[in-house]
């Protein structure tokens, strides 16, 4: 293998020929000895974040040179270069060149080696565009060219924004397609019977219907949530510097360069009002996953409670589950309920980021956080996960979900948890009396009223009807 010598001001290393990463790269990488593997959709962004900014510069250039002609002070990088460096960067925004990010997502640096490792593959990228060979940095330079105007501190959460924001819509579209999954299902068994539960044990009657309203009103919950958090994330620092105070940043760069970023991606990124408290605190993200740990929660409960329902426990089996996997390599016929499991496994995994994102935001520290990259790395994380485990979900657990009308039916007539909808009529010491009959004989609830006569059995049948059982309270002239 060829390699080239880099130089930088701690001495000199040793890099493939061909590689598009240098010097920045190849240390980072010997600094941080992980595999954790570093997220495309955030690494895409910063591509797109660096043509915003060459955008920018190209407009500022042309409107500095019309106003003051040639600046003595100022050498601006010419037509050629700027273009070549757009390219790379588009190149970058498509998830080129990717096997050239070689910095671990767990590393140290508030992300300056992810700002680097990109900036060196933009700069050699578009020395190839130009005939040059990689590492030719006295024509274009990863810091003097590839970073014009930067920093790692405001491009780098920048596109984090950019990334989560893209997750986030869709995994609200996600969320909305499990959603009217479940609504269907909750509209088909509207008037299926069956008992509810409370702690485990049988408590008053109920349907599916109702059990898959909750399910329901949780998801447009989440759904409703999931839409907020694109305000809670919009506003950026882009254009701030190291601490948001735009030192070293000429003022046109500053004001316009977020409005090239919000025109290119097409998302409602906006200027913050305060860009050293944009560059200093991450609440924001502390704010976001909270939702998307309330969205894992009612996934958990929700699968959980399918599987319990599906499950070989569960004495009626009133709902079926798709059959997805054989499950066991010793157990012939045996399936597992895999789904579920895998929700419950995603949903813990994304407590596990939100701790992880609260603890590392807290540890900011007077004007800059250096953990972004692994809070940013669990963000991306999350969202990723989630939006698998809605799909999954949809496609793999409620389509295709069965519910058993008349089992659910005769478990709640065999269940003493009916005589609570007596109550109104008998009383509750004589409905106990039902109930434990039930209990003593194991028989539904018409044989234990034709030994007790508690009530006439016409009534008995019309209170027990779904329409009747169904309904939100009593009014004393039904009675």
């Amino acid at each position: 293998m060829m390699f080239r010598t880099e130089k930088d001001s701690l001495g000199e290393k040793q890099v493939p020929a061909d590689a598009l990463y240098g010097i920045n790269s190849v240390r980072a990488r010997e600094n941080f000895s992980n595999a954790t593997p570093f997220p495309a959709e955030w690494y895409k962004a910063a591509g797109l974040t660096k043509i915003a900014c060459y955008n920018t510069y190209r407009r500022f250039r042309d409107a500095a040179a019309e106003k003051y002609g040639e600046h003595p002070s100022v050498r601006f990088i010419p037509d050629e270069i700027i273009e070549a460096l757009t390219n790379a960067a588009r190149e970058v925004s498509e998830g080129e060149h990717f096997e050239h990010f070689i910095v671990p997502a767990i590393q140290g640096g508030a992300g300056t080696s992810i700002n680097m490792n990109i900036n060196e593959i933009i700069a050699n990228a578009a020395l190839l565009k130009t005939g040059n060979k990689c590492g030719s940095y006295s024509y274009i330079d990863p810091t003097e060219h590839a970073n014009i105007y930067q920093s790692t501190n405001d491009v780098i959460p920048t596109a984090l924004t950019v990334a989560a924001m893209r997750l986030t819509a869709r995994l609200e579209e996600e969320i909305n397609r499990l959603r009217l999954k479940v609504e269907a299902i909750e509209k088909d068994t509207a008037n299926m019977l069956r008992p509810g539960y409370t702690q485990m044990q049988e408590a008053v009657p109920s349907s599916f219907g109702r059990l898959f309203s909750t399910y329901n009103e949780a998801l447009s919950r989440d759904w409703w949530r999931m839409s907020k958090c694109t305000e809670r994330l919009k506003p950026v620092n882009l254009g701030g510097g190291a601490t948001g105070t735009g030192m070293a940043v000429p003022r046109f760069f500053l004001m316009n360069v977020v409005a090239e970023l919000r025109d290119l991606t097409g998302l409602p990124l906006s200027h913050s009002e305060n860009l050293s408290d944009t560059t200093a605190n991450l609440d924001k993200w502390v704010e976001v996953h909270a939702t998307f740990k309330a969205l894992a929660v009612n996934l958990e409960k929700m699968v959980s409670d399918i599987r319990l329902l599906a499950s070989d426990i569960a004495k009626d089996r009133s709902i079926e589950i798709p059959e997805r996997q054989v499950g066991s390599s010793i157990m012939p016929g045996k399936i597992n309920p895999v789904i579920p499991e895998f929700v419950i496994s995603v949903s813990h995994k994304v407590y596990s980021n939100d701790d992880l994102v609260s603890s590392l935001c807290g540890q900011g520290c007077l004007e800059l956080n250096a953990y972004l990259p692994a809070i940013g790395c669990a963000v991306i994380e999350s969202l990723n996960l989630l939006v698998s485990a809605c799909k999954s979900c949809t496609e793999n657990l409620i389509t295709g979900l069965t519910v058993n009308e008349n089992a659910g039916y005769t478990s709640l007539l065999n269940s003493p948890s009916l005589t609570t909808a007596l109550i109104p009529y008998l009383g509750y010491h004589k409905a106990g009396e039902l109930a434990n009959l039930m209990k003593t004989r194991k028989c539904d609830i018409f044989e234990a009223n034709s030994v007790l006569q508690s009530i006439d059995e016409v009534k008995l049948r019309a209170i027990v009807e779904p329409g009747n059982l169904l309904k939100l309270g009593f009014s004393l002239g039904e009675i």
